[in-house]
């Protein structure tokens, strides 16, 4: 377990209960987080009040909020627009992951995926500055074909 993990709170949001319970697991046990878990970007954007994760990971399918919904609300409001942003989805072609950068996450995994390589994606997200993520909105915006 590393060290600085264990300070760490990650908000893992998936309506899929097996998904969710697996991946929480793994990132208290393997990965070392106090883990937080809600079942659709609503129950996400309502823990977000009780507690200020240091990540929030997202699924993009879920009913009432989806993932990119959640990414944008978290992302337009000051008090939560620096919180390190990452999808796990299942949605894989191309255009999914443009909407998923496009909503502000830091980074965009595809299901399936190891626990080992969501920790290491949970750490670089939150190794990003905000000059980091005002720069990378900045380079998809000036982007060819937007």
């Amino acid at each position: 377990m590393s060290p600085v993990s264990g300070n760490l709170t990650i908000l893992l949001v998936d309506d899929d209960l097996r998904i969710l319970q697996i991946f929480a697991d793994a990132l208290a046990e393997i990965g070392g987080f106090r883990v937080l878990t809600a079942q659709n970007g609503l129950e996400g954007l309502e823990r977000l009040l009780d507690a200020r994760p240091d990540c929030v990971v997202i699924d993009v399918k879920m009913p009432q909020i989806d993932g990119y919904q959640m990414a944008r609300v978290l992302r337009g409001d000051p008090d939560t627009a620096d919180i390190p942003l990452v999808i796990l989805t299942a949605m894989a072609q191309e255009q999914d992951r443009f909407i998923g950068k496009a909503s502000g996450v830091d980074l965009y995994l595809t299901k399936p995926v190891k626990p080992t390589a969501l920790i290491a994606a949970i750490h670089q997200a939150i190794s990003l500055s905000a000059a980091d993520r005002v720069r990378r909105m900045r380079d998809l915006a000036e982007s060819p074909g937007n």
